[in-house]
């Protein structure tokens, strides 16, 4: 087994680490208090190619893959959750949906200006009611002709005051997840308007809102897959969704042990830093523990999703322990602090309520387990 790194892919990682350092990370406290989308690390994103790593050559995209996305949302989440989360979105939930599910048109109307950041995306799955539970939604697309009529609203769409496209899952037959079907969604069409603003514990600078459907037309051509068959490209989505989210977590996890790590040497207690104490060493030796147990979880899933095998039981269990592990590593790093982490002046605050939302979203910690344990049954 080689572990080691292709050479593109270790420049796909530098490169993202030096624009998580000199974009992402100068400015990430001052958004998270303003709550202000980060619109210029996005910007910069795209014109470095990082919109586009899951879209092939042939749309615009660098092609590069789930490993390669990966090693740039790693570093990003780093520096910058509300960024990360936001780059994830759309290379995982938006232009792959399309790269695997929509049809040539689709694919060349809306992939090369995702690639380009000329288009942001977002995925509308969630509802008020519908979470955990997806298929019990109740968002509706009626056929009318050559368009579908939709009509309904749908809870935490992440980005979707600034997105241009989404994702969009609607009832079109009966009760339950076959009667669930799969659209691209234009924001500028009639009929669809953006609610409320979502305030948050954490990643506080990503935007995350309601969208309400009165009546918007949706052209036909417009489906993602099979009419009635959209839970199918929901959960094949999500699996690559979740690795996406894996590398949120492994990446707030990284940040919380460099500030451990610089705050141990720094501050002095009873004559000696606080690193030299076994109390403190054992936070930081099982905060490393937990990142490198990750990654290798995180890099299998990526692998396999890029060699088109099942994953989704890899993807679950990435997903399950980065985010419990980057929960844990954040509360240590608080501790770690004592009293200076609990304040804003310095940055594990940040990451202990930007940790948080890592076991909820994309899948619960609880539903993770559900899907691990299916597999295990089902075997």
């Amino acid at each position: 087994m080689d572990f080691d790194l292709r050479e593109e892919l270790v420049a796909i990682r530098d490169l993202a680490r030096d624009f998580a350092r000199d974009v992402c990370a100068p400015g990430a406290a001052e958004r998270d208090r303003k709550e202000e989308f980060p619109t210029e690390p996005v910007r910069k994103a795209a014109e470095l190619g990082l919109m586009g790593l899951l879209v092939p050559e042939e749309y615009g995209g660098s092609g590069l893959g789930n490993l390669a996305l990966c090693l740039a949302l790693i570093e990003v989440n780093k520096a910058d959750a509300s960024v990360g989360v936001t780059l994830s979105v759309h290379n995982s939930l938006c232009s792959s949906c399309i790269n695997s599910w929509g049809s040539e048109e689709l694919k060349r109307k809306y992939l090369p200006r995702l690639a380009s950041g000329e288009l942001l995306g977002a995925y509308a799955l969630s509802e008020t009611g519908s979470g955990s539970d997806a298929g019990s939604l109740t968002c509706k697309a009626v056929r009318d002709g050559d368009h579908y009529v939709v009509t309904g609203s749908k809870a935490w769409i992440t980005s979707g005051d600034h997105a241009d496209v989404y994702i969009l899952f609607a009832r079109t037959g009966g009760e339950g997840n076959k009667g669930v079907s799969a659209f691209v969604v234009e924001r500028a069409w009639k009929g669809l308007t953006v609610g409320k603003k979502e305030p948050k514990l954490g990643i506080r600078s990503s935007s995350t809102v309601q969208l309400h459907f009165d009546k918007c037309k949706v052209p036909a051509s417009n489906l993602l897959g099979e009419l009635n068959q959209g839970f199918k490209v929901a959960l094949h989505t999500l699996d690559g969704g979740r690795i996406g989210i894996a590398c949120q977590a492994l990446g707030i996890m990284e940040a919380c042990l460099d500030a451990s790590v610089r705050y141990a040497r720094e501050r002095k207690q009873f004559d000696k830093s606080i690193g030299e104490f076994q109390a403190i060493q054992w936070k930081l030796a099982e905060m490393k523990l937990r990142i490198d147990a990750a990654r290798l979880l995180i890099y299998r899933a990526a692998s396999l999703r890029d060699a088109k095998k099942p994953h989704g039981l890899e993807a679950a269990e990435a997903k399950l322990f980065a985010s419990q592990s980057a929960n844990w590593c954040a509360k240590e790093a608080v501790q770690v602090h004592g009293g200076a982490g609990y304040c804003a002046d310095f940055p594990v605050e940040r990451y202990f309520r930007d940790a948080r939302i890592t076991e909820i979203y994309e899948g619960t910690t609880e539903i993770q387990k559900v899907v691990i344990a299916r597999h295990l049954l089902r075997e």
